[in-house]
């Protein structure tokens, strides 16, 4: 019976793409904190990246986002935040990073994966769309070159509902 009840509430889960962000506070990397799940505030769709400084693809892939960032914030007003999974000494090298790379979107610390445990990522790269309401609507993991077009494909799909 609660293998049955399991099985049907995770179909139910994964059926319903609905899941919402959960209250879980993390810091910037300025050593701000933030409520993860008060991301949407402004009711514009939020892609969550996460990442590690040690995880090329993953490095790629926010640099190929960085590249069309600000066009994809024009026409949709979508917010990238990056959430590093870095531990320990890595997770020092987070801040010097983004600020070499020039990234222009909110980059968190999730040290002890509290997030990414939440979210149920597996691996990195992982980038998550999430609508204006908190929902989560696409899940994307792994990267090939030009699946940033998938992306924000997503996140216009995302505005048309």
């Amino acid at each position: 019976m609660k293998k049955t009840l399991f099985l049907f509430l995770l179909l139910l889960f994964t059926l319903s793409g609905r899941a919402q962000l959960p209250q879980i506070t993390l810091k910037n990397i300025g050593g701000k904190e933030v409520n993860v799940s008060q991301l949407t505030t402004e009711g514009r769709p939020v892609i969550i990246s996460f990442f590690a400084t040690w995880c090329k693809p993953c490095l790629r892939e926010l640099s190929a986002i960085h590249e069309v960032y600000e066009d994809w914030q024009a026409e949709t007003g979508v917010k990238l935040v990056a959430v590093s999974i870095d531990e320990g000494a890595t997770s020092l090298k987070v801040k010097p990073l983004a600020q070499s790379l020039d990234w222009q979107y909110e980059v968190l610390l999730d040290p002890n994966s509290d997030l990414k445990r939440a979210l149920q990522v597996q691996l990195v790269p992982t980038v998550i769309v999430v609508d204006g309401k908190g929902h989560i609507v696409y899940r994307h993991s792994g990267y090939s070159e030009g699946s940033e077009e998938e992306i924000i494909a997503q996140v216009r799909k995302t505005l048309k509902r």
